[in-house]
């Protein structure tokens, strides 16, 4: 019981200030590999036109959605669901690295990391997910053209998946199912790649197959036997309708692969780090990657504004 007292009576006296500072010196001490000032300079450049654009060009969608009715398509659902997402991984995950980059550490400790890795794993997730589920939806439309009205419930119980779905796979981390801690040069949080355990090492197993590969092989699939299809309807029906639906389909096929080219190597880099041998990832080698799969959420809105023929027929 005194042991007890005396300790509160500590705490008490010790401030807020050096407790935390204490915290975070205790999470922190760990051997860390870091960039050179300019290196973390370049980066918050970097990282800064990312959080800027692409926080306005999918806004510049989202009013466009809201402003527009024709717009508000049930296949065009599920492209808004992708740009609320990166939107909200510029607004509450960007911002922190950004911050941190230019401070050349994390600033926001161990439960910032938490949050930070947590919130981009799963908005990413929600994005190449919505993604393979845009494909499934757009072969099923197009191989029962015109034989039934747009429906709205399947685009929006498909967006619903997708974020239950990522939950699903980033929550576990939380829970002690791996973790989520600070990756590359110290200013940004992930799943611990590095981390030597058999759950740790299970867990992106099932990342990769479960929210990688499968939804990849579901694109590839879907949108293999779509061309089939608008290929041997081409040679039948050549009508305005059938053009439209190959121009969606270009718009959907270039997003994904745009998306892959932003996420591919990070994918390859995170699984370098887990099963290579330690040390093998420099500061460098992993910034990158990171930097490009942040750039997914610039590329997606340039797409779809600058591909969309109703976006370029509007009237402003």
């Amino acid at each position: 019981m005194f042991y007890g007292v005396a300790n509160a009576s500590v705490v008490t006296n010790t401030s807020d200030e050096d407790l935390l500072r204490s915290l975070d010196q205790e999470w922190n001490d760990r051997p860390l590999e870091r960039l050179s000032r300019t290196g973390h300079t370049v980066v918050s450049v970097f990282l800064g036109s990312i959080m800027v654009f692409g926080f306005l060009n999918n806004l510049v969608v989202l009013v466009l959605f809201c402003k527009f009715k024709v717009l508000r398509t049930p296949v065009n659902m599920l492209l808004l669901n992708i740009s609320v997402s990166d939107m909200l991984v510029c607004v509450c995950g960007t911002t922190l690295s950004f911050a941190s980059s230019l401070r050349a550490h994390w600033l926001y400790g161990k439960h910032g990391c938490m949050w930070y890795g947590f919130i981009n794993s799963c908005f990413g997730i929600v994005s190449l997910v919505s993604l393979a589920l845009l494909s499934y939806d757009r072969y099923s439309t197009l191989t029962v053209y015109n034989k039934r009205a747009p429906d709205y419930r399947r685009p929006l119980a498909a967006v619903a998946c997708a974020w239950l779905y990522s939950l699903l796979w980033t929550v576990p981390p939380l829970l002690g199912w791996s973790s989520y801690g600070l990756e590359g040069a110290g200013t940004s949080c992930s799943v611990t790649w590095t981390e030597r355990s058999l759950l740790s090492h299970s867990y992106i197993v099932c990342l990769f197959l479960f929210c990688l590969a499968l939804p990849v092989l579901l694109m590839v699939y879907c949108y293999a036997r779509l061309l089939y299809a608008v290929k041997q309807v081409g040679r039948i029906r050549r009508s305005v309708a059938r053009r439209r639906e190959f121009h969606i389909l270009f718009m959907v096929l270039t997003t994904v692969v745009c998306y892959l080219l932003c996420w591919m190597p990070y994918g390859v880099v995170a699984m370098m780090a887990t099963f290579g041998r330690p040390g093998l990832i420099t500061p460098v080698a992993s910034v990158v990657p990171s930097i490009l799969a942040k750039s997914s959420t610039v590329i997606n809105p340039l797409i779809y504004i600058l591909m969309n023929k109703q976006v370029r027929k509007m009237k402003y």
